[in-house]
């Protein structure tokens, strides 16, 4: 594990390799699904070295229900007057580009993000995205789970206002810089990610994200067609350990394998399992080590399968618990 104590001051010599400049993200959203909006967004945009250059927060009208309004505070009555996301497109856009996008559980933040410049007919200027989580995994970190309080915490960072887009994106990029020197000091690879734009359109020229049809007075409602992203991973990194033991945790190289309906988007669980470690199966055979399914007894040939080689199968929320805290691969550093 690398010691953090240290990196208050820049390191005495700095990866030359590393990106020269940081976007430190935060995005409330009225859920979790394919078919939802963002309802504020910020950002604190920071140079090479983690340091704070300015800031930028925004509320956004998206067009629906605003959710789990106990969650991040706000109501349909207070989005009602902010602007639709393709009015604050072009300036949420100036403060990613040229930037390496940085979020915790960036998968989710940016999926949300490049869903958004869809619906907008627009390319977000972001290339590449940097998860915190998979880095405090990186350094070894000793917390006691991967959620931002805890990350905060080991830092002495303050939280003011939880689940306010402004706020975590400001505790977010304070526990980032001491994380960022510490990658620098011990010559760390910083486990970044290419950001994949949606730009491939099936059935026409204007993207459809899901069903929603409510809208702003003067807006628009109408999208005429669907979307697909391109979904070419590169190979698992790891080797397979096999089979889930039940009860136990996940380990990185597991071939997880996915069948039916789920509550969260099927690419977003599938990249969060990337991110982890785990190896995606598009097919379930004797080697595949897990089946998450929310109907085990629907009689897909995948639930079918699985049954025949008794293959381990668990539901998408006792995934999602499990994904907090995947065991290393052999041989990998384990913090």
């Amino acid at each position: 594990m690398l010691d953090d104590r240290t990196t208050a001051a820049h390191p005495p010599t700095w990866p030359t390799a590393y990106p020269e400049g940081y976007a430190v993200v935060d995005v409330e959203t009225t859920g979790l699904a394919r078919e939802d909006r963002i309802v504020s967004a910020a950002v604190y945009r920071l140079d090479a070295r983690g340091d704070v250059q300015d800031h930028w927060y925004t509320t956004v009208n998206p067009q629906r229900d605003p959710g789990p309004v106990w969650i991040h505070g706000l109501t349909s009555a207070m989005l009602a007057d902010a602007p639709l996301f393709a009015e604050i497109a072009e300036e949420f856009a100036a403060r990613l580009d040229g930037r390496v996008l940085v979020a915790h559980n960036a998968v989710f933040d940016w999926s949300m993000i490049a869903r958004e410049y869809a619906r907008a007919q627009r390319t977000p200027p972001v290339r590449q995205r940097l998860c915190t989580i998979a880095l405090s995994k990186e350094l070894g970190l000793p917390l006691p789970n991967h959620k931002l309080e805890s990350l905060a915490a080991h830092f002495g960072v303050v939280q003011q206002r939880a689940h306010h887009a402004l706020d975590d994106a400001r505790v977010l990029a304070e526990a980032f810089r001491p994380s960022l020197r510490a990658a620098a000091s011990g010559g760390v690879r910083l486990p970044l990610l290419e950001c994949r734009p949606l730009t491939e359109w099936v059935g026409g020229s204007t993207p459809t994200i899901g069903r929603q049809t409510s809208h702003r007075a003067g807006g628009s409602s109408g999208y005429g067609a669907s979307w697909r992203p391109s979904r070419k991973r590169p190979p698992c990194p790891h080797p397979n350990p096999g089979r889930y033991e039940p009860g136990g945790a996940l380990k990185q190289g597991m071939r997880v394998a996915f069948s039916g309906d789920t509550s969260v988007e099927r690419e977003l669980l599938e990249d969060r399992a990337v991110e982890a470690g785990l190896h995606i199966a598009t097919s379930l055979s004797r080697l595949t080590s897990l089946l998450v399914t929310n109907d085990p007894d629907s009689g897909t040939s995948k639930t079918a399968k699985a049954k025949q080689f008794g293959t381990p199968v668990i539901d998408e929320a006792a995934f999602g618990q499990l994904l907090r805290d995947v065991e290393p691969a052999d041989g990998a550093a384990s913090g």
